[in-house]
């Protein structure tokens, strides 16, 4: 049972019709930091998140509030404490905590991860093969697994990275194949193409050399 207070004017539920929160997009992750400077040269010094405003977290007036664009205009924020140290043990991967933080690279970028990471003696994974995008793992100052992660494929116009990423886990179970590769990719963004408007009958594959 949780122990977080109800809302003032909450009472018993009443009998009606359940309904979704519906979420439309993340808003921020926050973070437990330790010392600010450890923080800004992390998340913007090593990741280039400008560090955009800082505050008092407002719920514990001995930490300091940091907050950090990821790229995307939304929020990456940390609490701070002048008093804390860091400690680069695993962070817990324990049932519900968080087993890692993935952040999107451009291809030009990812292909530069490995070498600037090592320029700065940081151990990493190496790149890996996700069939669907490529991603390298290493850990922050506090021990917090970070993924960089690159698509290796542009939605048609109109349509979203999820879009095609569904539609080709249509193709993949479709097929009986084990995870997503670049072939399921490749189709599922011929499919959601057919979806826009043209002025042929037949928009079937045609081979104009035969």
């Amino acid at each position: 049972m949780s122990n977080l207070p109800l809302a003032a004017g909450q009472g018993p539920r009443e009998t009606r019709a359940v309904r979704k929160l519906q979420s439309q997009g993340v808003h921020h992750i926050t973070i437990v930091g330790a010392n600010r400077q450890t923080s800004i040269d992390f998340w913007e010094g090593v990741l280039g998140m400008p560090f955009v405003f800082e505050q008092p977290n407002l719920d514990n007036e001995s930490e300091s509030h940091l907050y950090f664009d990821p790229g995307d205009g939304r929020l990456i924020t940390v609490f701070t404490n002048e008093d804390r140290t860091p400690d680069p043990t695993r962070t817990s991967i324990d049932i519900g905590a968080v087993h890692h933080v993935a952040f999107a690279l451009s291809q030009a970028t990812f292909r530069q991860a490995v070498e600037r990471l090592d320029e700065r003696g940081i151990r990493h994974s190496g790149l890996k093969d996700r069939g669907f995008m490529d991603s390298i793992y290493f850990e922050d100052p506090l021990g917090l697994l970070i993924e960089l992660a690159s698509y290796r494929f542009e939605p048609p116009r109109g349509h979203t990275h999820t879009d095609v990423l569904l539609a080709a886990h249509e193709l993949r179970v479709e097929r009986g194949d084990y995870n997503i590769d670049e072939a399921h990719l490749a189709d599922a963004i011929e499919l959601l193409a057919a979806q826009s408007r043209s002025l042929s009958d037949d928009r079937s594959p045609k081979n104009p050399y035969s």
